[in-house]
């Protein structure tokens, strides 16, 4: 028997089944966030390899990390790094968290930044 898959497991993999569908070989803008952080990466799903990551861990990150103002300057950050590394479109995976509050100040900054989703 394998082990039992909790009901935040199956709802990130609900998101990601149909974002696979929709995606179209645009990178994926995927978020985690804790209760003390939020993390961001740009990932290649065909070559399977993170294209551009920022997080309130960084070095250069200063402040609280696990609030909306944290969130929106990680948006900005993550949206810079993609664009540098030539990632212009993203399909947004919110990873099973409501599109609200950190997640949303994210998805909202990095689209201001000029990253298209």
């Amino acid at each position: 028997m394998g082990r039992k898959i909790t009901t935040d497991e199956r709802r990130k993999q609900r998101v990601r089944r149909q974002l696979r569908k929709v995606a179209n070989g645009r990178a994926r803008l995927s978020v985690f966030r804790s209760s003390k952080h939020i993390y961001a990466q740009v990932i290649d799903d065909l070559a399977g390899r993170t294209v551009a990551s920022a997080s309130t861990q960084d070095k250069d990150f200063t402040g609280s990390g696990g609030n909306v103002d944290a969130a929106g300057i990680i948006g900005k950050q993550i949206a810079e790094r993609a664009k540098k590394a030539g990632v212009e479109t993203v399909i947004f995976d919110r990873g099973g968290y409501i599109y609200h509050g950190r997640v949303k100040a994210l998805a909202e900054a990095a689209r201001e930044a000029g990253l298209s989703f």
